[in-house]
Order: structure tokens, then C-alpha cells, then sequence
């Protein structure tokens, strides 16, 4: 049976009307985004909340540590027990672990002024658990956390900026750097505590708080062993600096450079004259102070002009 020719006609579309029904659908369909773009602002998302998590967490146990140790020492533990440990060591590696995921996300280490500081309260943190978890000497991280925490939350809040690419020497130069830094800060706060306990014992102020803290002579051995030990970084420092650094003398590394130098040359007398006059006390506390801050100044004081107030990174 032959059909209807109309039919025929009508039902079947020329070979121009397929095309371009072909081509429409086609453009339609390459015009549709996609699946993993749909998904990929979804994971950052997820990735910014994960970290920000681990940023709280870690805030929140470098502060419960700290309230540890305060209310041991209030209760009159001396040491203040071992359960401190329990917030601090996991605040430190998550710390660790949230510059960790911030690199892996900025595709390289971050060295700018909000990180850097960051590492040093890291390291700070890291040094303290690490003495503190020896004997009396734990009341170090009362100051040392809460800073731990403040750095931490302020490179969580302002401190993620485009990574510069460096070659292995200048990123060693950087991490000795850091270490130093790190070192002489706590050897600094040793150095005020130091400071504290002589005025308390000279005016016969027996406070609770002097109980907390190890033997004089016990704590001026622990500052002079860190000084050594932060001198030795910061040698480290300016070598690789001159070994690895292209223009040390640069118009916006010179103030870095002498002051740094400085600084190196105060710890160097001090360490001397502990060697060969018994230097100690008030003397030793000055000169611990009157060099970090000029190691201070040095880094931390020339990144903020150049970075937060010039806007020059790099």
C-alpha cells in the first residue's frame, strides 16, 4: 500500500531544516557548562571552611592550654602537671598544618608579613612545648600561646597573598631567618622573666607567681643556652644571605641588612662577656633586649612599611 503522498511530503523535513535543527541543538549543547565547573567553586568553598575550622581549633587549644598552666600555677602545682600538654601539643601541629594547606593552595610557601610572623609564633610555641614539657620552666607558654594564637588568626584574617618564587638558597636564607627570630624571641621572654624575678627578690616581694618559675641561676642558664642557640641561627642568617641573596645592600634591604648585623654583633658581645667577665643579671637582660629589638625592627618593622603601608610586596 503506497501512503499518502501529502503525508509523505509534510512528515519528511529537507536536508537545509535538519541541518540547522543539528546545528541548534548542537550549540546547545556545547553552550552547557560543564559538571566539574559547578563542583569546583562547591570544593573551595569546602576547602575555606575546612581550614578555617582547623584555624578555631587551634586558637581555641593554644588558649586552653594557657589557662591550664594559670590555673595550675594558681593552685599551687609547681610544675603545673602534665595536662597542659594535652591542648598544646595538638594547637602546634595544627597550626603547622593550616600553613601546610594554605602553601598547597597558594602553590608554594608564603614568606609575607602576616606568614612570617605566623611561623615565628609557631616556632615560639613549638620551642615552649618543648622546654616546658621538661620541668618548671612550662609557665613560658602563658605568654607564648596566647601570641601563638593572635599570630596564627592574623594570617588566617589578612596575611594570604601570591607567592613569590625563590630559588632553594633564598629559602633557606628565609627559614634560618625565621628560626632565628623565633629563638631569640623566646630567649627575650626568658630575659624579662628574668628581669621580674631579680626586681621581686631585690624589694622582698614574695609573690605566689615567683614560685612558678625555676631557680634564678636555672633560669639564666636557660637564657644564655637560647641566646647561643638563636646565635647560631641568626649567623646562619646572614651567611646564606650574602651566599645566596643577589643585592644584600639594595636600597630596600640595606636597613634590613645593618640592622640585622647589629643586632648579630650585641649577641655576640653578650655571649662574650658572659665567656670572659661572667656578664649576668640586669646586664644580660639589656643587651637581650636592646638586640632582639633591633632584629625586630629589622625584618618585622621593615615588611610592615614596605608591605602594609607601601604596598610593596616582593
Amino acid at each position: 500500500m503506497v501512503p499518502d503522498r501529502r503525508w509523505v511530503r509534510d512528515s519528511n523535513m529537507d536536508a537545509g531544516s535538519f541541518g540547522k535543527a543539528a546545528s541548534d541543538y548542537s550549540l546547545a549543547v556545547a553552550a552547557a557548562p560543564p559538571a566539574t565547573h559547578v563542583d569546583a567553586p562547591i570544593r573551595t568553598a569546602m576547602c575555606d571552611t575546612s581550614a578555617m575550622t582547623i584555624v578555631l581549633i587551634a586558637i581555641a587549644l593554644y588558649l586552653f592550654a594557657a589557662v591550664a598552666l594559670v590555673t595550675g600555677a594558681m593552685r599551687g602545682r609547681h610544675p603545673p602537671g602534665r595536662g597542659w600538654l594535652l591542648p598544646a601539643l595538638p594547637a602546634v601541629a595544627l597550626h603547622a598544618g593550616y600553613h601546610v594547606i594554605a602553601w598547597r593552595t597558594a602553590g608554594g610557601a608564603d614568606l609575607h608579613f602576616f606568614s612570617a610572623l605566623s611561623l615565628v609564633g609557631l616556632g615560639m610555641a613549638a620551642l615552649a612545648l618543648l622546654v616546658g614539657a621538661r620541668g618548671r620552666m612550662a609557665t613560658l607558654g602563658v605568654v607564648v600561646f596566647p601570641i601563638a594564637a593572635a599570630t596564627l588568626a592574623g594570617y588566617a584574617g589578612y596575611g594570604h597573598r601570591l607567592v613569590d618564587e625563590m630559588d632553594a638558597g633564598v629559602q633557606l636564607h628565609a627559614w634560618c631567618a625565621l628560626l632565628a627570630y623565633a629563638t631569640l624571641a623566646v630567649a627575650a621572654l626568658l630575659a624579662i622573666m628574668l628581669w621580674l624575678q631579680e626586681r621581686a627578690l631585690r624589694r622582698r616581694d614574695f609573690h605566689a607567681w615567683l614560685r612558678v618559675l625555676p631557680p634564678l641561676t636555672e633560669l639564666e642558664t636557660l637564657l644564655f643556652r637560647t641566646i647561643t642557640a638563636g646565635f647560631v641561627l641568626l649567623t646562619a642568617t646572614l651567611l646564606t644571605g650574602v651566599l645566596f641573596v643577589d643585592d644584600l645592600f639594595a636600597q630596600h634591604l640595606v636597613h634590613k641588612t645593618v640592622l640585622s648585623v647589629l643586632s648579630w654583633l650585641l649577641f655576640g658581645a653578650l655571649l662574650l662577656g658572659r665567656w670572659r667577665r661572667g656578664w649576668r643579671g640586669t646586664v644580660a637582660v639589656r643587651w637581650t633586649l636592646v638586640a632582639m629589638a633591633l632584629l625586630v625592627l629589622a625584618f618585622f618593622g621593615s615588611k610592615a612599611v614596605l608591605e602594609l603601608i607601601l604596598q610593596r610586596v616582593g
